[in-house]
């Protein structure tokens, strides 16, 4: 049977990763106009899919860190948490880059070190839990599927920062 401090940890652990996620949902979205005006890829999901997968993400990494934390806490697993903290900041911070500013180069160089920072997580939570870490799978898979994405929107539609596009303003299919 669960103790009301396990129950009190977990709700904590998944409440933290959903409220990172929607904060950044302040910086605007997919229902944007600069957002609906941009040349997207053909294999760009349907603008439903991205709240329910977020969702969805969010809970699964909060229980894949409640169950590293469980083995000890920052204590034993300061590495691994630390890891998983550092990742968060890094999710976080890609929706202002990109719904905010509009700076889809930065935030194009910013996913690619999240998904570093996702692949290095699994691999830190590995041998402490494995199921902690298949369960980060999902997430990283999403993240390289966002990548994919930031990557065609830098690409086609003519942003200058970081470098700017080999074909600025034009569609693969042009």
């Amino acid at each position: 049977m669960w103790s009301f401090s396990e129950i009190g940890s977990l709700a904590l652990a998944v409440a933290f990763p959903v409220a990172v996620g929607f904060s950044g949902s302040s910086f605007g979205g997919g229902d944007s106009d600069w957002y609906r005006s941009l040349n997207k890829p053909p294999w760009t999901p349907p603008g439903w899919v991205f709240p329910i997968m977020w969702t969805t993400l969010y809970i699964l990494m909060g229980v894949s860190s409640w169950l590293v934390w469980k083995e000890g806490g920052f204590a034993v697993q300061g590495y691994p948490l630390g890891a998983y903290i550092f990742q968060l900041v890094l999710n976080f911070c890609w929706t202002p880059l990109f719904f905010g500013l509009h700076r889809t180069g930065y935030a194009l160089v910013e996913i690619v070190i999240l998904w570093l920072a996702i692949a290095v997580t699994i691999y830190l939570f590995l041998p402490v839990n494995p199921i902690a870490a298949y369960l980060l799978v999902p997430y990283i898979a999403w993240v390289t599927v966002a990548t994919s994405l930031n990557w065609y929107i830098w690409m086609y539609n003519g942003s200058s920062d970081v470098t700017q596009p080999l074909q600025s303003g034009r569609s693969a299919y042009d």
